[in-house]
């Protein structure tokens, strides 16, 4: 769980990325997948609005089905994902079995749902991406929550007004 010096710059960078889907109408999540070098591959905003209401289209799940395509295997397991909140359930296995080797996430899922409620758009799974990762045969290394308080800045009143 090693931090790595450019982690506090990419991660910000992914709640830059979660303002623009909030502005865009989308829920605010962003995520982005650097190289082992720290530099960014691609951004990917939520899709969940631009997707017709898919609830499956997270920032997390797009950025791995894209690196899948785009990357071989030693490729993805030098890669690091980077995300404003914590990985759900379906992330995680998503990421876990496309073979990205690292995750750093900024709000943990525990704290989101405590914001989001039962909000209907978000019924938020409460399952750490660590016991996800740790139930699989490869090792996923996991740094976070992260700037909690600032990813946590990106939601408040989000899910009220929602």
């Amino acid at each position: 769980m090693a931090q790595r010096p450019y982690d506090e710059r990419l991660l910000r960078q992914t709640f830059e990325v979660a303002r623009q889907a909030r502005d865009a109408g989308e829920h605010p999540f962003g995520s982005l997948l650097a190289d082992k070098n720290g530099d960014v591959l691609r951004e990917q905003l939520n899709g969940y609005k631009s997707g017709g209401g898919d609830r499956t289209a997270h920032a997390e799940r797009l950025l791995a089905q894209w690196a899948q395509t785009n990357l071989n295997a030693e490729e993805l397991a030098s890669c690091t994902l980077y995300t404003s909140a914590e990985p759900c359930a379906m992330c995680s296995g998503t990421i876990y079995w496309v073979g990205i080797g690292r995750v750093v996430f900024g709000l943990a899922e525990h704290d989101m749902k405590a914001l989001t409620g039962a909000h209907v758009e978000n019924p938020t799974l409460d399952l750490p991406c660590r016991t996800v990762f740790e139930a699989g045969q490869r090792p996923t290394e996991v740094v976070g929550p992260l700037l909690a308080d600032e990813a946590a800045q990106l939601h408040v009143d989000f899910w009220k007004n929602t």
